[in-house]
C-alpha cells in the first residue's frame, strides 16, 4: 500500500514560500504578510491612527517655542539664515543648536507658508513614523505581538505626546536616532558593512539636531555590534572603524564649514563662549549638561533644572514621574528576565541582541537624565522613550510564553511581579494627581483593579493550567498599565494651553526648578505662529503675535516652566509687549514706532535677549538682533561691532534694559546712553546715527 506524504509546510520566517503566491508590496504594506494574524495590520494601522490624532490634534492651535519658530521664519526669508540656524534673517547670531531641526520645518514653511501646521506637520510625522519603525523593529525579532505592544507604549508616552505636539526638535532626533537602530540590527543580522555605515550615518544627523544627546545610545550601538555579528573579530572592528569614520563625517561637516568660515562673514554661535561651533558641542550641548560647569567646558549650561535635582530618584519625582516612569518597573523586569531567559543562546543570538540594544538605550538614557546637573527639561526624556516600549513590548512577550509554557519553571513567577509593581507605581502616580479631573480618577480604578485582576488570573490560571484565563489577564495587564499614560497624553493632545518652551503632560505636579545657574537662564513659552493675530505671555509678560499684517489682538495662554498651563487673557493692540526676561518691556506700539522709522537698515532693533527678539521677529517680521544670546551673556555684540553696524546705517535703535538681570552688557549700556537719543515715550529705547559715532 502506498503511503502518500503531506504536502510541505510552508515556512513562517517570510523568506521562502514556494507554495504561497507573491505578494505585492501595496498588498503587504495594507494588509500585513500572510503569516500574520489577521488582526496584525489592522491594529498596527490603528495605532497609527491614534498617535496621528494624538499628536496632530488641533494642529492649528497648538503653542511651539518661539525661540525656533522666530528661526524657522528667519530662515524663510534668508538662505543664510537658514544654512547657519541664525535667530534673525539678518544672521547675526544663531540658536543654540546645530539646524537640521531647522532645515525640516524650514522647507516645510518655504513650501506650504509659514505657519502653525506648516512647524507642525513635520513634527507630528516624524513622531508618527517613530511609532511604525519601532513596530517594525521589535516585530522583526519578538514578533507581531510585541511589535504592537511596543508600538502603542510608544504612542501613549506621555512626554512623547507633549513634545509631538511642539517644535522642538527633540522629534527629529528620536526618529533619526531609530533610523541608527533599524540599520545597526541590519548590520549585525548580515555582516554587511553598508547597513553599519548608514546607522552611522543617522546618528551623525542625530548630532547635527541636539548635538551629544544624539550620542548617548553609542556605546550601547558599539557593544551590540561588536558582540553578536557574525563576522571574525578582526572584520568587526575593522567595520565599526570605518562606521566611526562615517559618524564623524556625518556628525562634523556642518560644524567644520561654519568654524572656518571667518567670523565676519557669519553669525554669532549663540550659547558658545568663544564663537565657534566645537565650543558649543563640548561645552553649552555637551559637558555643560552633564556636569553643570560654567567654565570653558560647560558654557553656561549650569545648574537650570526643570524636572526637579538630579539623582536616581529624579525620573520617579513629582515632575517627571507622570511623564516617562509608569512602565520603568515593568522595562527593568523585563529586561533582566529576557537577558537570563536567551542565556544559553549562541553568541550571534538576534534576540539577545535586540534585547541588549533596547536595554542599553534605556539604562543609558536613564543614567544621563538622573545624573545630569546642568540644564535640564523634562521633554528629554523622550528619548529614552523608544527603549521602555521596546522592552515592554519584547521582554514582556518572553515573560508570558515563559509563563504561559512553563518553559523556565524558577521564571514563573516574574510576569506577575512585572505586572504589581508597575501597577502599584501607576496608583502613586495617579494619587499624586488625584483631584486633578474625572480622566485620572477613572484611570486609578482601571489601573488598581486592572492590575489586580491581571495578576490573580495570571496566578490562577497557572496554577490551574487554563492558558485562555492566562491570555485573558495578559491582556487585561496592558489596559491596566496603560491607563494612566493614556490618560495624561489624552490630556497632552486636547489642553489649548501649553507651554512651547517646556511641554509637559498632564496636570502640573510641581515647578522642577531644582537650582538656577549663571547662564541657565528660565525660558519662556511663546506663541507657534499661526497667523491669526493671537498672542500669548511668558514669565508674566505678553510675548508678539506672529507676522500677520494684520495687527489685530487676540487671546493667548501664559505657561510656566513647570510646563503647567494657566488661564488665557485678551489685550488691546497698544497694550501687548513683546520680550522676556531682562529683555525690556517692548511694546506693539514699540514695534509699530521703529518700523516706520527703520530708514533702511537691515536690523529693526537690538535687544538683550533671544526671547525678546524672536517674540519682536514674529509680531514684525523684521529682523532684531539679540546682542547677548539665550541667557544674556553671549558677547555676540561688542562695543565695537555696535558702533560698526551704527556707523553703516545697518542698525538705528537699540532697547537698553536696566533691569539688573540678563540686561544689556554694561559698556554697551553706558555708551548707548551717552551718545544716543533717547526716544521719549518708550522707555529704553535709543536711536543712533552714523553723526553719533566718533
Amino acid at each position: 500500500m502506498t503511503t502518500l506524504a503531506p504536502p510541505p509546510t510552508p515556512v513562517q520566517d517570510g523568506r521562502h514560500r514556494a507554495a504561497t503566491p507573491p505578494v505585492s508590496r501595496a498588498r503587504r504594506l495594507f494588509l500585513g504578510a500572510p503569516e500574520d494574524p489577521r488582526w496584525a495590520r489592522p491594529a498596527l494601522w490603528a495605532i497609527l491612527l491614534l498617535a496621528t490624532a494624538l499628536y496632530a490634534w488641533n494642529l492649528s492651535s497648538i503653542t511651539g517655542n518661539t525661540f525656533y519658530d522666530a528661526a524657522v521664519y528667519s530662515g524663510t526669508k534668508s538662505w543664510k539664515a537658514f544654512f547657519f540656524g541664525a535667530l534673525d534673517s539678518g544672521s547675526f547670531i544663531t540658536v543654540d543648536k546645530p539646524p537640521f531641526a531647522l532645515w525640516v520645518m524650514g522647507l516645510s514653511a518655504r513650501a506650504f507658508g509659514y505657519g502653525t501646521w506648516q512647524l507642525m506637520l513635520p513634527m507630528a510625522a516624524v513622531g508618527v513614523g517613530s511609532v511604525g519603525l519601532l513596530y517594525r523593529l521589535v516585530k522583526r525579532d519578538f514578533g507581531v505581538v510585541a511589535g504592537t505592544i511596543a508600538a502603542l507604549v510608544l504612542t501613549l508616552t506621555p512626554i512623547t505626546v507633549a513634545i509631538n505636539r511642539d517644535t522642538n526638535p527633540d522629534p527629529i532626533l528620536v526618529f533619526l536616532m531609530l533610523l541608527g537602530a533599524a540599520a545597526l540590527l541590519k548590520a549585525v543580522r548580515t555582516g554587511k558593512l553598508m547597513p553599519l555605515v548608514w546607522s552611522a550615518v543617522a546618528v551623525g544627523f542625530a548630532f547635527n539636531t541636539k548635538m551629544m544627546q544624539a550620542y548617548v545610545v553609542l556605546p550601547a550601538f558599539f557593544v551590540v555590534y561588536l558582540w553578536a555579528t557574525n563576522l571574525s573579530l578582526g572584520r568587526r572592528v575593522r567595520n565599526l572603524a570605518v562606521g566611526t569614520v562615517a559618524l564623524v563625517v556625518s556628525s562634523a561637516w556642518w560644524m567644520v564649514v561654519v568654524d572656518l568660515i571667518p567670523a565676519s562673514s557669519r553669525p554669532y554661535i549663540g550659547g558658545s563662549t568663544d564663537n565657534t561651533v566645537w565650543d558649543l558641542v563640548i561645552g553649552y550641548n555637551g559637558f555643560g549638561r552633564i556636569f553643570g560647569a560654567s567654565s570653558s567646558v560647560g558654557s553656561a549650561g549650569n545648574g537650570a533644572s526643570f524636572g526637579g535635582s538630579s539623582g536616581l530618584y529624579r525620573m520617579f519625582n513629582d515632575i517627571m514621574g507622570g511623564q516617562i516612569s509608569w512602565l520603568i518597573p515593568f522595562a527593568a523586569i523585563a529586561l533582566v528576565g529576557g537577558l537570563v531567559l536567551r542565556g544559553r543562546a549562541p553568541r550571534t543570538d538576534a534576540r539577545r541582541a535586540a534585547l541588549m540594544l533596547w536595554g542599553g538605550w534605556f539604562v543609558l538614557h536613564f543614567l544621563t537624565f538622573s545624573l545630569a546637573e546642568g540644564t535640564f527639561h523634562p521633554y528629554y526624556v523622550t528619548a529614552m522613550a523608544p527603549g521602555i516600549a521596546a522592552l515592554a513590548g519584547a521582554g514582556g512577550v518572553m515573560l508570558y510564553k515563559a509563563f504561559r509554557d512553563d518553559s523556565a519553571a524558577r521564571w514563573g513567577w516574574v510576569l506577575p511581579v512585572a505586572v504589581a509593581a508597575s501597577t502599584v507605581w501607576a496608583v502613586v502616580l495617579l494619587q499624586r494627581v488625584s483631584g486633578s479631573g474625572t480622566v485620572y480618577t477613572v484611570a486609578e480604578v482601571v489601573a488598581a483593579l486592572g492590575g489586580a485582576l491581571a495578576v490573580t488570573g495570571l496566578l490562577v490560571g497557572r496554577f490551574m493550567k487554563r492558558q485562555k484565563l492566562i491570555g485573558f489577564a495578559a491582556l487585561t495587564a496592558i489596559v491596566a498599565l496603560l491607563a494612566g499614560p493614556a490618560a495624561y497624553s489624552v490630556s497632552a493632545a486636547t489642553t489649548a494651553s501649553t507651554n512651547g518652551t517646556n511641554p509637559t503632560a498632564g496636570p502640573s505636579t510641581g515647578g522642577g526648578m531644582g537650582g538656577m545657574g549663571g547662564g541657565g537662564g528660565q525660558r519662556p513659552s511663546g506663541s507657534a505662529p499661526s497667523g491669526t493675530g493671537s498672542s500669548a505671555s511668558s514669565g508674566g509678560q505678553s510675548m508678539g503675535q506672529p507676522p500677520t499684517g494684520t495687527g489685530s489682538t487676540g487671546t493667548g495662554s501664559t505657561g510656566t516652566e513647570s510646563g503647567s498651563s494657566s488661564g488665557s487673557s485678551s489685550e488691546s493692540q497698544s497694550g501687548r509687549t513683546a520680550g522676556g526676561m531682562g529683555g525690556g518691556q517692548v511694546s506693539s506700539a514699540m514695534i509699530t514706532y521703529l518700523k516706520k522709522h527703520q530708514d533702511g537698515a537691515t536690523w529693526l532693533v537690538a535687544v538683550a535677549t533671544d526671547q525678546t527678539a524672536s517674540s519682536i521677529i514674529l509680531e514684525s517680521g523684521q529682523p532684531v538682533i539679540s546682542m547677548g544670546g539665550w541667557s544674556g551673556s553671549d558677547n555676540a555684540m561688542t562695543l565695537a561691532k555696535l558702533k560698526s553696524l551704527v556707523k553703516s546705517g545697518k542698525l538705528h535703535y537699540i532697547v537698553v534694559s536696566s533691569d539688573g538681570g540678563q540686561g544689556t552688557n554694561t559698556e554697551i549700556a553706558t555708551w548707548v546712553k551717552k551718545h544716543g537719543t533717547a526716544v521719549s515715550a518708550y522707555s529704553g529705547l535709543y536711536r543712533l546715527d552714523a553723526s553719533d559715532v566718533s
